[in-house]
């Protein structure tokens, strides 16, 4: 099969389109997915650039991405939800990493079904985003409902999933967001009138001068920016959760990231001296935020398909619609290679950045 790959740690302007053996189900648990579209995050390109070197020892080629969407192919003999001809979405989980091939493997906790009436590349766009923006919001000690949520940048890939579950799904009061001056008016357009209710144009304005003090429930960080609002922050409850920071040593190692098989116990260990600077370095962040009375935490998505399940159901109620951006055909490698470096310089795109395999 054709895989975008790499024969080394690398930026994008140097992936591959090269064969590689289609994956086996030699598990009972094991879905071979025939890949329809692909998204790309970026993680997948930050790791394609030895961004985790330090802790896991990848093996070459290697192959990028983590969510798909596509039908059914082959499963194994325990997989009792799916049968082959399905339409699926999935976030692969890491030790069967590679959905940028014309085959992706997965084992069944980490598959749901399609959501009805997406295309592929709508579909394929959500599973990463959307469920560590779920997870993030999840982590506010209480009810979110009629709380005050900020949301830095969102028509980003993970933000505009974290505005509208932020509104449609926990029921907050208000939502806060900043764009540029152009992307403004398309909010509403995108992400549906009325899940917004503050959008601010950072290129004019300072949300710390816009936004009153003390009055932020919740900050939801895609910009490694959290730090710098502690003073919006409602003292006692206001919670900061980052997926832009590194997480704390101990926080990395129990994450899915260092799972090397299906095993859950089966995980590479974090070196000591990492484990112990990461920890230092989240326990900084961490004191800081105390001093104003505020929670943080920096987190780490666990892809599983009951909160893929979740986001399907959402999905289907109209309470969550997704944002595709930058398309690229597989085979066409200089727009996938540009498509991918868009996302790796973490400018400008407005939702999420499809490669599709039709």
């Amino acid at each position: 099969m054709l895989s975008i790959n790499i024969p080394k740690y690398t930026t994008p302007d140097n992936y591959e389109l090269s064969e590689v053996p289609v994956p086996t189900v030699d598990n009972p648990k094991d879905i071979l997915i025939k890949t329809h579209a692909v998204s790309i995050n970026p993680i997948d390109v930050k790791k394609a650039s030895g961004a985790s070197k330090l802790v896991l020892k990848d093996s070459f080629p290697y192959k990028i991405g983590y969510d798909c969407a596509g039908v059914v192919q082959e499963v194994g003999s325990d997989v009792t939800r799916f049968k082959p001809g399905d339409e699926v979405f999935a976030r692969l989980p890491e030790c069967h990493r590679g959905a940028w091939s014309e085959y992706a493997k997965s084992t069944e906790d980490f598959v749901a079904p399609k959501p009805a009436g997406l295309s592929m590349a709508e579909a394929a766009s959500i599973p990463l985003a959307a469920m560590t923006a779920l997870q993030s919001l999840r982590r506010y000690q209480g009810s979110l409902e009629g709380k005050t949520v900020f949301v830095p940048a969102g028509l980003s890939g993970t933000g505009l999933f974290a505005c509208q579950l932020a509104k449609n799904v926990f029921k907050a009061g208000k939502v806060i967001t900043t764009v540029s001056t152009a992307k403004v008016p398309k909010v509403d357009e995108l992400l549906g009138h009325g899940v917004v209710d503050e959008i601010i144009d950072y290129t004019k304005t300072d949300p710390k001068t816009s936004i009153p003090e003390k009055s932020v429930d919740f900050i939801f960080d895609t910009t490694a920016s959290a730090m710098d609002y502690l003073s919006l922050m409602r003292p006692d409850t206001g919670t900061i959760v980052t997926i832009s920071i590194l997480t704390s040593g101990d926080t990395l190692q129990n994450s899915s990231l260092m799972r090397l098989s299906p095993d859950p116990a089966d995980k590479a260990v974090v070196p000591f001296p990492l484990r112990f600077a990461l920890n230092v370095m989240d326990r900084i962040r961490v004191v800081r935020a105390s001093r104003w009375k505020v929670n943080y935490f920096s987190v780490f998505l666990e892809p599983n398909a009951k909160d893929l399940d979740l986001v399907r159901g959402w999905v289907e109620e109209r309470k969550v619609r997704t944002v595709v951006g930058t398309k690229a055909h597989y085979k066409d490698v200089g727009a996938v290679r540009e498509a991918c470096q868009k996302v790796f310089d973490g400018k400008g795109a407005i939702g999420k950045a499809v490669i599709l395999f039709d």
